[in-house]
């Protein structure tokens, strides 16, 4: 497989998950809707599932891409395989016109999510410094160590006093470390400052910290989709609300831990999300959570990911509703070659000097008009298929007959690319 089929595999990959991701955005916002008064567990694993699909549906389309080798952005087995029923809500005017622009598209996402990984790998390594060179309060320390062990955690949890920091972050696994801002280890009480050290510990005991982690892998990969970044706000803020309740519990006074977080609004925050912040999501609707847990009613706003899902639905499974089976046909179609326009050699493979032969499939209607194309055989290049591809179905037609009457059919045609 060549680089250009590299690139046009992940570059559909990445077109297609505009739609996909929307998709599952919608049907996310509908249960988590559907959810609203529910425990904050249900909602926070209906959160995770659907960024999980926001990774596994693209990642498996690109597999199935580079398994078929073609890449082609209108293939109807891979885009089956994938989750639809048969073809794309791109169309192929549109198609068309991203064939010619994949490799600008796939560099330009491949330079912002370096970016994005950079910024990640700076988080951890400020993260790995901190728990190393950062003072260490051994009174706070032994009482930390008290709280694990209350906790049932089993692992040794380290703290560190941090200059510089608005609020208490956890971060790690094997080894987790709580930074703490040295503003509340000297200003706030002892007892409000051991309340958000349960909410931390609620966090190390449960691992949010690899699911933390694996949120910051997707929206690195998928920085471009809103849907990504909303359903990774709603983790956050459904996790902010588990630890707290485990906390709550643990203390037996969810009044102090509402009090330590009003005294936490009072101060700076920053913002570290490669580790577990006790100011992470409304900290003022989680201090009313705690004091006075409500009901949520439904407004106008839950319906619109309703009405999302519903027109998106509905164009999709109208778009892939399975037509009627084609006539049996005496005669074959047959392309008017001379009154159409012989498929443009894509530049990079021209320089790449790709060669090969594509063989597609058309359906043809009565008037001789193309309806549906795609690839059969791959020629071993996705850029030379999918221009034979969009060329060839501008071609008019000599439809097939059946009886001596015209009648809808499919017809196979093949383009030999040759630098001849």
């Amino acid at each position: 497989m060549s680089a250009a089929d590299v690139i046009a595999s992940v570059g559909w990959t990445l077109v297609h998950f505009l739609w996909q991701g929307a998709l599952i955005g919608c049907a996310s916002a509908v249960f988590l809707m559907l959810l609203r008064n529910d425990k904050p567990q249900l909602r926070y694993l209906v959160a995770c599932a659907g960024l999980f699909l926001c990774l596994a549906w693209p990642a498996t389309e690109l597999a199935l891409r580079l398994l078929d080798g073609g890449g082609s952005g209108g293939d109807v087995t891979v885009l089956f395989a994938a989750g639809l029923v048969t073809g794309s809500p791109v169309d192929d005017s549109w198609g068309a016109l991203l064939a010619d622009q994949l490799t600008p598209i796939v560099a330009t996402w491949a330079v912002c999510a370096l970016a994005m990984a950079l910024r990640m790998a700076a988080g951890l390594l400020w993260i790995g410094r901190a728990a190393a060179n950062e003072a260490i309060d051994s009174a706070w320390q032994a009482r930390i160590e008290r709280m694990a062990v209350q906790f049932g955690i089993d692992r040794s949890v380290r703290l560190r006093i941090v200059e510089r920091l608005g609020s208490p972050v956890t971060a790690g696994w094997w080894r987790p470390v709580v930074l703490v801002p040295a503003a509340l280890v000297s200003g706030m009480p002892p007892h409000l400052l051991e309340a958000l050290l349960a909410h931390e510990l609620a966090h190390v005991k449960r691992h949010d910290y690899l699911v933390n982690l694996g949120q910051n892998v997707v929206e690195t990969l998928f920085f471009y989709h809103p849907a990504v970044w909303w359903i990774s706000g709603r983790i956050r803020v459904e996790r902010e609300q588990i630890a707290d309740d485990f906390a709550a519990r643990q203390l037996g006074e969810p009044r102090r831990l509402a009090l330590a977080l009003s005294e936490l609004e009072k101060l700076q925050f920053s913002t570290h999300h490669l580790a577990q912040a006790a100011n992470g999501g409304d900290l003022m609707s989680r201090i009313k959570r705690l004091i006075r847990p409500d009901t949520q009613a439904l407004n106008w706003k839950a319906a619109i990911p309703v009405l999302g899902l519903a027109a998106m639905s509905a164009a999709v499974f109208a778009h892939a509703a399975p037509a009627a089976k084609p006539a049996e046909a005496d005669k074959h179609a047959v392309a008017l070659f001379e009154q159409c326009d012989k498929p443009h050699y894509p530049a990079e493979s021209l320089k790449q000097k790709h060669t090969g032969t594509v063989t597609l499939g058309f359906l043809v209607t009565k008037d001789g008009k193309v309806k549906q194309a795609k690839v059969t055989k791959s020629s071993g290049h996705a850029a030379l298929d999918e221009a034979a591809r969009t060329a060839l179905a501008k071609c008019p037609f000599k439809p097939a007959t059946a009886k001596d009457k015209p009648v809808e059919a499919w017809t196979a045609v093949q383009y030999v690319w040759s630098l001849d």
